[in-house]
C-alpha cells in the first residue's frame, strides 16, 4: 500500500487535476444530487471513495478530505493523526519517529505539494480538527455542498 501512496505523491500534479475535475463534474450535477438526496447518496459515494481513495492514497475515510491541500498525501496516515504538519519527531532521513520504516506523511505531503506547483497556497492552509462523527461519510459530496455554499 505504501508504494501506491508514494506513487500518488509522485504524480500529485495530474492527480490533483483529476480530483478537481471530478469535483467540478459533481458540482455540475448538483441539481440531480440534491433531487436524489445527499443523505441517501452518502453511503454509496462513501463506498466508492473508500475503494478509489483507499487504493490510491491509503485514505482513512475521515469524511473531511484534505488531499488537495496536502500534496495528495492523506495526513490521517500519520501514526499520531496530525493534520497540520509534522510532530517534530521526524528523523533526519525523513522517516517517522514511531514507524521508522515509513516516510513521514508530512515529508511526503511537502514533496507532493511541490509537484502540484504551488506549495504556499496548498500545504500552508491550516486544517480544522477532524470531526470523528464524519468518519466513513462522503468527502466528495461534502466538498460539493461546501463549494456551492449549501448544506
Amino acid at each position: 500500500m505504501r508504494r501506491v501512496r508514494h506513487w500518488s505523491v509522485n504524480n500529485a500534479r495530474w492527480l490533483r487535476w483529476v480530483y478537481l475535475g471530478l469535483e467540478s463534474c459533481l458540482v455540475m450535477v448538483h441539481p440531480l444530487l440534491r433531487r436524489l438526496g445527499y443523505q441517501r447518496l452518502d453511503a454509496g459515494f462513501a463506498r466508492v471513495e473508500k475503494l478509489i481513495k483507499g487504493f490510491l492514497f491509503d485514505s482513512q475515510s475521515c469524511g473531511q478530505c484534505t488531499l488537495g491541500e496536502t500534496g495528495m498525501a492523506c495526513p490521517m496516515n500519520c501514526p499520531k493523526t496530525l493534520r497540520n504538519g509534522p510532530c517534530g519527531g521526524v528523523r533526519s532521513n525523513g522517516h517517522c519517529e514511531i514507524d521508522p520504516g515509513m516516510l513521514c506523511v508530512w515529508v511526503a505531503s511537502w514533496q507532493g505539494s511541490q509537484r502540484i506547483g504551488a506549495p504556499e497556497s496548498t500545504i500552508q492552509v491550516i486544517q480544522p480538527p477532524v470531526d470523528v462523527r464524519l468518519k466513513g461519510s462522503s468527502a466528495w459530496l461534502r466538498a460539493v455542498r461546501k463549494r456551492l455554499g449549501v448544506d
